[in-house]
């Protein structure tokens, strides 16, 4: 949307919220920052979690394999990239390092990578393929580098602080500009049998030093964080504030139940990603090609997570080849037609808008049959509603409810049985300041 077309937006719709004189253009609380709000704006992308464990069957490897187990024998990167665009993902993140410490692209400062495989006789890097891949088919790329590392014998001292630091100078400066950078929360044993005292902030730090404009993503954040289940799904209330101060990644977190709500008057914008596998387990093995979920499953779970003003990041791993299997393929190409077919057709486009003291009324000339609706907030200026209800009717004088609810935030997708209605009332209940929404739509799902 360009700028003068937002402007009319924004004043469209604090003429049709304008609870009071206030004016809306006042930011409330904390707000996104210009990366936070792209971020947002990404909604779906993509999680690949490729490495040793493809070849062995684990989904936490030990850090002593042999680096020789790594190799895939038809690698395609520009498979994945193709594969993930076609399907309506943004960009994609690649497990760079897993907890096994194995390194997919010869880093330095590890003597467990993909330099000591005999995959491309020790020559190759899944990073630079994958990043030019990403290029090459204009979607972006980030990176999961754990902090966790089973394999480095530094591990658990001083040193590996700045190990870390440097393996991420690496990817962050040599293979160019990534969207996120995603810290897991896991903090066990290295081989030396020690736990490591990890510096997050000299890492976050380091991070933006490389990179200003990343998103970096943990339990707690600091741009983006973990929504407490792996499950992909995102409470009905999600406030984009959250409460750190005294909290720690891993073990020292807000309880799953805040992490999945967000505080109601928390301190610090920091949005939600649902994180979830296509498959039963996060990296690629052939017994659970029967567990890859369906293409209306997972639009399910986009109706819960991006449904719910969250982003939703969906792991399809590569299998022993290094491509994406055809059940995976299929399941994302069958969730993007179910998808395009859901928003194709808005019933409000030609719609009638009228102001009422806190609520809109939205005047079609003909009945339509209808089952979901969407609403936005222009969260630059914050996150206001707290609840609200919709209703609907073929009279003016007779509205009946049909659905409601908490959070609005990016975007709210509530749906409904199916009915046949002309006339249709959002009514804001509650909100912590002059609600400013950016757009409502109604459409069809087909069942």
């Amino acid at each position: 949307m360009n700028n003068f077309k937002q402007k009319i937006t924004i004043l469209l719709f604090t003429i049709l919220f304008s609870f009071q004189t206030v004016q809306a253009q006042t930011k409330f609380g904390p707000t996104p920052t210009k990366v936070q709000l792209q971020w947002h704006e990404k909604e779906f992308y993509l999680f690949i979690h490729f490495g040793p464990n493809t070849f062995t069957d684990l989904e936490w490897g030990h850090g002593s394999e042999d680096p020789n187990v790594f190799n895939p024998t038809a690698i395609d990167c520009n498979q994945w990239a193709r594969i993930a665009k076609a399907s309506g993902a943004k960009g994609i993140i690649l497990t760079a390092k897993h907890h096994d410490g194995f390194s997919l692209w010869p880093s330095k400062f590890s003597k467990h990578t993909v330099r000591e495989s005999k995959w491309m006789k020790g020559k190759g890097d899944v990073v630079k393929m994958l990043a030019d891949a990403c290029k090459k088919e204009g979607i972006e790329m980030g990176v999961y580098i754990s902090p966790w590392d089973r394999n480095h014998p530094a591990y658990g001292t001083p040193e590996y602080n700045e190990i870390y630091i440097q393996t991420m100078k690496e990817l962050l400066t040599g293979y160019g500009k990534f969207f996120e950078l995603w810290w897991d929360g896991a903090n066990g044993e290295g081989p030396n049998g020690k736990k490591q005292i990890y510096d997050f902030n000299r890492f976050k730090d380091s991070a933006l030093a490389y990179q200003p404009h990343l998103v970096i993503f943990s339990d707690i954040g600091p741009h983006a964080r973990w929504i407490g289940n792996e499950n992909g799904i995102i409470g009905e209330t999600n406030w984009n504030l959250l409460d750190t101060a005294g909290f720690k990644r891993g073990e020292g977190a807000p309880k799953n139940d805040t992490l999945n709500s967000g505080n109601f008057n928390g301190k610090n914008w920091i949005g939600a990603e649902a994180d979830v596998s296509i498959r039963k387990g996060w990296f690629y093995h052939a017994e659970e090609d029967n567990t890859v979920k369906s293409g209306k499953t997972l639009f399910d779970l986009y109706l819960k997570s991006v449904g719910r003003g969250g982003n939703l990041l969906l792991n399809v791993p590569p299998n022993r080849k290094g491509l994406f299997a055809p059940q995976d393929s299929a399941a994302l190409m069958d969730f993007k037609r179910i998808k395009d077919a859901a928003f194709k057709n808005n019933l409000f486009k030609n719609a009638r808008i009228l102001r009422t003291k806190n609520s809109v009324e939205i005047h079609l000339k003909e009945p339509v049959d209808i089952n979901a609706i969407q609403l936005k907030e222009i969260l630059s200026f914050g996150q206001r509603v707290i609840t609200f209800e919709i209703s609907g009717g073929n009279s003016v004088k007779l509205f009946k409810p049909i659905a409601k609810g908490t959070t609005i935030g990016h975007k709210r997708i509530l749906t409904f049985p199916t009915q046949k209605l002309k006339y249709f009332r959002i009514l804001i209940k509650e909100a912590k300041a002059t609600p400013v929404l950016g757009d409502i739509s109604g459409y069809l799902f087909s069942n």
